[in-house]
Parts: C-alpha cells; structure tokens; sequence
C-alpha cells in the first residue's frame, strides 16, 4: 500500500453553533456563511488543496444534514471524510480526538473555518509546510501579526522567540501575534485527553513549557469571520483585492 504524501491530511473544525454570527447563522451552520462569494468552509478547503492536502476530515454538528449536502456536491479536491459530532460539541480538542481513527498517526493540518486571508508572500500553508520540523515541534500555529488583522479584539495570543518558540500571553496586558486558525500538529498530542469536550489550547500550553510549540508569522492580513461587522468588514477588504 502506497504510503501518503507528508502533510497530505487535514482536520477541519467545522462543528462550532455559530451564535456569534446571528442571524446569519439561524439557519444554516458557519462554515456555509459566505464572505466575498464562498462559503467560509471552501475558502478553507481550496487553501489546503492548493498546499497539498487530498483528504480532508470534516466535523459537523450544526445544521450538520446541510454542511454534509454542501460537502457532497463539491467536486473540488480535497476528498472529504466527516466525523459526526451531531450528539454533543467537542470543541476542538475533542474534535480531533474523536477523529483519530479518521486520521491516522502522521502530522496533519488542523483548520477552522472562520479565518480568511491575503498572502502577500509565500502562502502561509506552504510557509507552515516548510518550516515543520517535528524533530524539534510538536505543534507548528500559524501567527497573524495583531496590527495587521481584521475583526480579532483580544489581546494577543503569543510571543515568539527567534527560533520560532512560542510562549502564551499569560499575565503581560497584550502580546502581538494571535492564533489565525490554521495549524501542524502531531495528532498524539491529544490522546491522553479526555474523551468528551476540551479546548487544544490544553495541550499546547503543556507543549509550549517544554519548549516543543512553534510558530510561523503570516505575511499579509488575517481576517477572523466572528461576527456580522467582522464579516462587513472581510467582505469590504477581500472587494479591494484585484
């Protein structure tokens, strides 16, 4: 049996409730709201096609019978996979928890479907591609520069060392770097966690004491999809892009 390509598999956090984004989402889950013409989900799903990735595990919850219709009539790679969350959310942790059968022992991408973004250099998932080591890393987080983002109002998530170490904001008052959904992982991370819902933000704070969570910065402008103005406004600045 052929063994697949590196980095050919993909988790997509697909099964969130959306309450954020009402009233757009009373009827139908977040990944099918549209921003720029397409759906958040396949704004996702055609970045890590065009990085690499041939199958793609999707989990569903909301609306989950129209998320799994949507996805059945794409003819686009990547192949889909679902991992049914319809009894109970997992959040992210226990997505991918749940969806280690479906995945396998190999790294893979990890997605949510409310980030959209403009490359101004290489393309983040192809920076992420390069820079994975998992001699030294465990879990490799793609970064957005805080100045530099479009409907994220916390904080900041991380600092970063020049080897691309990550330490979280803890007790500082802000940090400049913040989670833009889209990561490398070993998919072991989770499997010592428990079996109904947790956040991966668990492990990751374990993986980040002992030196083995990294980072890579986006260059260009990240935009969380969050709620109705973040949507107003990744609509807006997606229609000044050639």
């Amino acid at each position: 049996m052929t063994k697949p390509a590196p980095l050919s598999t993909a988790m997509v956090l697909a099964a969130g409730l959306g309450t954020r984004l009402r009233p757009y989402t009373d009827d139908k889950p977040k990944a099918l709201v549209k921003v720029a013409g397409s759906a958040l989900i396949d704004h996702m799903l055609a970045r890590l096609a065009k990085a690499g990735v041939s199958r793609a595990v999707v989990n569903v919850h909301a609306h989950a019978d129209r998320l799994e219709a949507h996805l059945k009539a794409r003819t686009a790679a990547p192949q889909i996979i679902i991992s049914d969350e319809r009894e109970a959310v997992l959040e992210t942790g226990g997505g991918l928890r749940k969806a280690r059968p479906l995945l396998g022992d190999d790294p893979v991408f990890v997605a949510n479907i409310d980030s959209v973004w403009i490359e101004q250099g290489t393309p983040i998932a192809q920076a992420l591609k390069a820079a994975w080591d998992p001699s030294r890393m465990d879990v490799l987080l793609a970064l957005a520069r805080l100045d530099k983002t479009i409907g994220f109002d916390a904080p900041g998530d991380f600092f970063m060392a020049e080897d691309g170490g990550l330490q979280f904001r803890d007790q500082a008052k802000t940090a400049p770097l913040g989670y833009m959904g889209l990561h490398i992982t070993k998919p072991q991370i989770v499997d010592n966690g428990p079996l109904g819902a947790f956040s991966l933000v668990v492990p990751w704070r374990k993986l980040a004491q002992q030196g083995r969570l990294f980072g890579v910065v986006l260059d260009g402008e990240w935009m969380h999809v969050g709620d109705p103005q973040a949507l107003s406004e990744a609509e807006a600045r997606l229609g000044q892009v050639p």
